[in-house]
């Protein structure tokens, strides 16, 4: 089974996913703006594509910037604070196969865990 952490709003996830289905494999689809993961679950999902906190928070968002995230000297737990509260920080598409876990930005990284 596929994972992916789904915004149905990003062209970029929206490709993702229809990449994922047309495999013919079963996809679980999570609207993390709607239903955000767990803290650690975030931090795994986070390790687990190579990445720190700070690599994959969406620094474009103009939260990012009212919330003063791009101070170098925020822990992972103030970021991981701020993703909690504004999921819309957490860029995506973030993949899960049984080959890894790839954020998909660019989209042709889906390529590595399919």
């Amino acid at each position: 089974m596929f994972r992916i952490y789904h915004n149905p709003r990003c062209s970029t996830s929206r490709e993702a996913l229809e990449t994922l289905r047309a495999t013919g494999r079963s996809v679980e689809v999570i609207e993390y703006l709607r239903d955000t993961p767990p803290r650690e679950e975030l931090r795994d999902l986070i390790r687990s594509a190579g990445l720190t906190v700070r690599e994959a928070l969406r620094s474009k968002e103009p939260v990012y910037e009212s919330l003063g995230l791009a101070d170098a000297g925020l822990t992972d737990e103030q970021l991981l604070d701020a993703i909690e509260r504004h999921p819309i920080l957490l860029n995506r598409p973030f993949v899960v196969t049984d080959k890894g876990t790839r954020l998909c930005r660019p989209f042709e990284k889906i390529r590595d865990v399919l």
